[in-house]
C-alpha cells in the first residue's frame, strides 16, 4: 500500500523566526507514535530539545509535529530527515536522529517480512543520516541478540555486551545486522556516533497490573532472564545516549535494575537454568540483563518499576 509523502502535520504552528535554545538540538524520533517512542518524545521534550515524529501513523496524543513517511523507502526517509516544517520554522537538516521504527517483535508478520522490513529500513535511516551529514543516531536494537529466548542457555548471568550475539529469530538477525551496518557507517565516517541500544521488554505503569498472572510461574518469563524495561527509563536512556560525547558504534543493554519477579534472582537462575555460572556478585532481585556498561558509560539509572 503506498504511503503518503512526507509532511508535516499543520496542528502544530511554528512561530516565525524560531531559533534554537542554546544546548537544544533537533530531533526526529522514527516511530514517534509507538509505546517506547511516545515515552521518548515526551521526555526529550521536557528537556528542551526540539522534536519531530517520524511515523506511518499518528499517535493519539500529539506531542509534537507529525512527518508521515515509510521508512522502507530510501527517497521518504531522506526527505524527512532534510525537512523543513514551514516557510518561517528553522532551516536545515536535523541534528540527531533516533530510530524506534520497525516490526516490533518475532512472528508478527513472515520473518521473510519482518527481515526485509526491520533490515532495510534501518540502512535507509543510517544511509540518509550519512549522506545529509547527520552525526548523531541512537537506535533500538534488542535484547533477543543475546540469544533469547534462551532455549539454549546463556553462557553466564547476568548476560552482558561482551559475547558475540546469538539471534534465533528472523527479528533478531535483523537486529544484528542493524548493529553491524553500525559499525560499518562509523568506519566510513569516523565522526558519526551510532549507539544502539538492546531494550529488555517495554513496560508502560499500566502494563504492571498483568505481572500477577506469570508470578506464580517463574518458567513464563525465563525466555529474557525476567527482564523488563519501563518505557519512562527507555526514555531516559535514549536522551543520555543522544547526548553522550561519544564516536563509533557501541552498543548497551537497557533494563531495568530489578526482574518482573518477586522470587530472588538467585532462585530464579537455580530453577531454570541450573549450572549457568554467575558473574559476579548479584543482589536480591537484581537484573540478570546487565546494564552497568550503560550505567558506567551514559549514566544511566533506572527510576521507575513495578515494585515501586
Amino acid at each position: 500500500m503506498p504511503c503518503p509523502q512526507a509532511v508535516a502535520s499543520n496542528k502544530f504552528a511554528f512561530r516565525p523566526n524560531l531559533g534554537k535554545k542554546r544546548g537544544m538540538s533537533k530531533i526526529a524520533v522514527t516511530g514517534g507514535s509507538g509505546k517506547l517512542g511516545r515515552a521518548c518524545v515526551k521526555d526529550l521534550l521536557a528537556h528542551g530539545h526540539q522534536v519531530f515524529n517520524v511515523d506511518r501513523v499518528a499517535p493519539a496524543e500529539g506531542m509534537c509535529p507529525l512527518i508521515l513517511a515509510d521508512l522502507a523507502d530510501f527517497g521518504q526517509t531522506v526527505d524527512a530527515f532534510s525537512h523543513r516544517p514551514g516557510e518561517n520554522a528553522e532551516r536545515g537538516n536535523f541534528d540527531v536522529i533516533v530510530h524506534l521504527a520497525a516490526i516490533p517483535a518475532p512472528h508478527l508478520f513472515t520473518d521473510a517480512v519482518v527481515f526485509q522490513n526491520n533490515t532495510l529500513s534501518t540502512y535507509n535511516v543510517f544511509a540518509a543520516a550519512w549522506r545529509l551529514g547527520i552525526k548523531n543516531i541512537v537506535w533500538a536494537s534488542s535484547e533477543t541478540v543475546l540469544g533469547l529466548p534462551f532455549e539454549t542457555p546463556p553462557p553466564y548471568a547476568p548476560v552482558d555486551e561482551e559475547y558475540a550475539g546469538r539471534p534465533e529469530t528472523a527479528y533478531s538477525l535483523s537486529k544484528l545486522m542493524g548493529e553491524e551496518m553500525a559499525k560499518q557507517f562509523c568506519r566510513w565516517d569516523a565522526e558519526m556516533k551510532i549507539i544502539g541500544l538492546r531494550f529488555s521488554n517495554v513496560m508502560e505503569p499500566q502494563d504492571y497490573e498483568r505481572f500477577a498472572d506469570f508470578q506464580k510461574n517463574p518458567t513464563m518469563r525465563k525466555w529474557n532472564l525476567w527482564g523488563y524495561i519501563d518505557a519512562r527509563d527507555g526514555a531516559q536512556a535514549i536522551r543520555k545516549a543522544v547526548e553522550a560525547p561519544l564516536k563509533g558504534a557501541e552498543v548497551f543493554i537497557i533494563a531495568n535494575a530489578d526482574t518482573v519477579m518477586p522470587q530472588s534472582s538467585a532462585q530464579l537462575m537455580a530453577g531454570s537454568f541450573p549450572g549457568v555460572p554467575i558473574k559476579g556478585k548479584i543482589g536480591t532481585n537484581d537484573t540478570l540483563l546487565s546494564i552497568e556498561k550503560a550505567k558506567r558509560v551514559l549514566g544511566y539509572k533506572p527510576e521507575f518499576g513495578w515494585r515501586k
